[in-house]
């Protein structure tokens, strides 16, 4: 799976803006995310957070706590830049770069690759994250992709 172009992931965070984001709307996301999971027989754990606080977490069969720690550090990226982890590691490359040479920031607390989501509310903005981590990075994004759109829809 190829990585999406910038402006794919620029499109997808306009488009993926929801019009509230409760308690149960985090329970219903991540138990969509783990039928997706499920689903393709994916090695991940999941994780949904609204400020500071975590409102769902799933470990699926095969993941790691090294799944989780991948989770903290792609989730401080979209908390930094507000936008997801992919887009901003794909920003940095598109400049002849990578997040790890340029960001100056500390790789064991930060990691730009796919996987991290910003959950944006209508006039609101960014409140929080939704994040996958276990599969190829292209792959974790997609994932949530795919979750928020069919959330959005229902």
């Amino acid at each position: 799976m190829n990585a999406p172009e910038i402006a794919e992931l620029e499109e997808q965070e306009r488009r993926l803006v929801l019009a509230h984001f409760t308690h149960d709307d985090a329970w219903t996301l991540g138990t969509l995310l783990v039928e997706l999971a499920r689903a393709q027989g994916a090695p991940v754990a999941i994780d949904i957070r609204r400020g500071g606080q975590q409102l769902f977490h799933a470990a699926l069969p095969g993941s790691t706590p090294d799944n989780d720690a991948w989770i903290d550090r792609k989730r401080r990226v979209v908390e930094r830049y507000g936008c997801s982890s992919l887009l901003v590691g794909s920003r940095f490359r598109a400049k002849g770069t990578t997040f790890e040479e340029s960001a100056r920031l500390d790789p064991d607390v930060y990691a730009a690759h796919g996987g991290a989501f910003p959950v944006a509310v209508e006039g609101a903005g960014v409140i929080g994250t939704v994040v996958v981590s276990g599969l190829p990075q292209v792959e974790d994004h997609a994932m949530v992709v795919a979750a928020l759109t069919q959330f959005q829809a229902s």
